[in-house]
């Protein structure tokens, strides 16, 4: 008899633990509340404020150290860029090498740098540059300068330029209707204010303007 009873004992211990088991596995098992459709949308709203500050911060150190996208506002560099055309500079060019005869730049406007110029470099550091017979002489050459690129032949007074050290000769490639060095109040511009050599506009159309 005591021991029908021990086994009875037993077996209502183990229906007892079996239970409990029974019970843990239904609570682990036990689906997780979805999300509402307000933690939805506020989930979603904090993707896409992140992926906005990442392009923002993008687009900022692009602009800021490799390129400058600058609109044209004027004819004075036609028929290369023609007014409203868009342009990408890129200013690493003068990182490691030094700015070339007739590149093609953009630059802080010496009389106001708050406004951006785009002028093609005639000048060097330590030329003379002379303005005869609307032609123009670099030093004592008694040929005149590649014109070949300009909008139609020049008109303009005579006159010399002494271009000092570190700075730059600028002019149009429109050069009767230019507003460039010949006219400004400061003539030359310095090296460290050139922000990038144009290499390419890009509307209305693409065209390719290194070594144009």
């Amino acid at each position: 008899m005591e021991e029908e009873i021990k086994q009875s004992e037993q077996v209502q211990k183990s229906d007892s633990e079996i239970t409990a088991e029974e019970n843990v596995k239904d609570l682990q098992e036990e689906p997780k509340p979805e999300k509402t459709k307000k933690q939805k949308a506020v989930a979603e709203l904090i993707s896409w404020v992140k992926t906005i500050v990442a392009a923002l911060v993008m687009a900022w150190f692009i602009t800021t150290f490799l390129i400058v996208n600058a609109q044209v506002p004027s004819g004075s560099m036609e028929n290369t860029v023609m007014t409203g055309d868009r342009l990408i500079a890129n200013r690493l060019s003068y990182v490691f090498s030094e700015p070339k005869r007739f590149d093609i730049v953009v630059f802080k406007y010496p009389d106001d740098e708050s406004k951006l110029y785009i002028k093609r470099i005639i000048g060097m550091p330590g030329d003379t540059v002379t303005i005869r017979d609307n032609e123009i002489y670099i030093n004592d050459s008694t040929e005149p300068l590649d014109d070949s690129f300009t909008k139609e032949p020049m008109i303009t007074p005579d006159a010399v330029y002494e271009v000092p050290e570190g700075h730059y000769f600028m002019m149009g490639d429109n050069r009767n209707n230019s507003s460039d060095s010949r006219f400004w109040q400061n003539t030359y511009v310095a090296k460290d204010k050139i922000l990038g050599k144009a290499v390419f506009k890009y509307y209305p159309s693409i065209e390719i303007l290194v070594d144009k």
